[in-house]
């Protein structure tokens, strides 16, 4: 067990934001929504018109690196919205100030460097937060309730289609997409959400064996995949991931296939319900148009649901939802991938961890 700082009870948790990209938008709008909980009450981009954009937008105070900011700031916690690459240095620079992390996805593009996160965290007697805002969806909260609940029986087979576009113009608009070093490809960025479906649903894997390659975009990373999958448990499945769907995004879906029940969760980004039977009734059953929504954004609505899970811990008044040790278990399935497909081997889990 770890000490961490004491909660905070008198006063709105305060969050720092490094990185003012894309996916930035999604944090400054969900610490909005918390606003007599949580303040962001600093932002850092290297790009002075990024992050005085964002410093205007979120009524914070503006700086132009990580250093100057954590000299600066009275933050309780700082959150990475930066390149994937640099969150391992970024975190561990963050948990020596004495400050909480909390780092989108994925938490680092190798593996070693996320259990010197992880480390680096423990050490400094700060928690790390790895932000997977999508397992908080209506539609999968209900999904794993069924599975918790054993409404399936023994679970036999599970698929997981991505399938979206990303255009060669997306890639070209920061040097940093597609890259081995700060970004990895279509499994590590875009799917890893979905990734982490395979661990946190169905439980454990045993093995996996992998294709990927790039065969349209000019990246270094992969731009379509495909892996076989065994869990402990028996199941077998399948995972199809590609960023080349004409003309747009199409589907992010799963698949169950088990003893007593079938089960699949699709549209644009596991958003609708679109087959849920079992052999046994359950009260669970009236919420399943209620679980469905619409959404022209792949990255689904969670991510204040997430926050509201962070500031809770903040305040002592909950455990973490997703910390760094579950946040190394979708890195690790990731890790295996790229192995498996570089080696042209089957590979088994758990790798050598912490």
């Amino acid at each position: 067990m770890h000490t961490f700082a004491p909660p905070v009870t008198d006063r709105p948790i305060r969050f720092a934001l490094v990185g003012c990209g894309r996916i930035a938008q999604n944090h400054i709008a969900a610490i909005a929504k918390h606003h007599n909980r949580a303040q962001l009450v600093d932002v850092c981009d290297i790009d002075p018109s990024a992050v005085e954009a964002a410093a205007e937008q979120a009524r914070a105070r503006p700086h132009a690196n990580l250093g100057a900011m954590l000299e600066r700031t009275d933050a309780d916690i700082v959150v990475l919205t930066t390149p994937s690459g640099l969150h391992p240095e970024q975190a561990i620079e963050i948990a020596r100030s004495g400050r909480h992390v909390m780092t989108e996805k994925p938490m680092a593009t190798r593996w070693a460097d996320a259990q010197r996160m992880v480390k680096g965290c423990d050490a400094a007697g700060v928690r790390l937060f790895v932000v997977k805002q999508n397992r908080r969806n209506a539609t999968l909260q209900l999904l794993k309730r069924a599975i918790t609940q054993g409404r399936f029986g023994r679970i036999y087979m599970v698929n997981i289609n991505v399938f979206w576009t990303r255009p060669q113009e997306y890639y070209d608009a920061a040097d940093w997409r597609g890259t081995w070093e700060f970004d990895g490809g279509a499994f590590m960025n875009q799917a890893s959400h979905y990734v982490d479906l395979l661990d946190w649903l169905i439980g454990p894997i045993e093995s996996l064996q992998a294709y990927t390659g790039t065969l349209a975009r000019n990246i270094e990373a992969e731009d379509s995949g495909v892996v076989s999958l065994r869990w402990r448990s028996g199941a077998m499945g399948s995972m199809n991931v590609t960023m080349l769907t004409y003309p747009k995004n199409l589907e992010g879906s799963i698949t169950i296939l088990g003893e007593k029940g079938t089960v699949r969760v699709g549209g644009l980004a596991v958003n609708q319900i679109q087959h849920w039977e079992f052999a046994e009734p359950h009260p669970d059953d009236a919420e399943l148009e209620s679980a469905s929504y619409e959404t022209s954004s792949v990255y689904g609505f969670g991510h204040p649901l997430y926050y509201d899970n962070v500031i809770n811990v903040l305040r002592g008044e909950a455990a973490p939802e997703t910390d760094g040790r579950e946040g190394l278990k979708s890195l690790e399935v990731l890790t295996a991938i790229y192995r498996a497909a570089r080696d042209g081997q089957r590979v088994h889990l758990p790798l050598d961890s912490l």
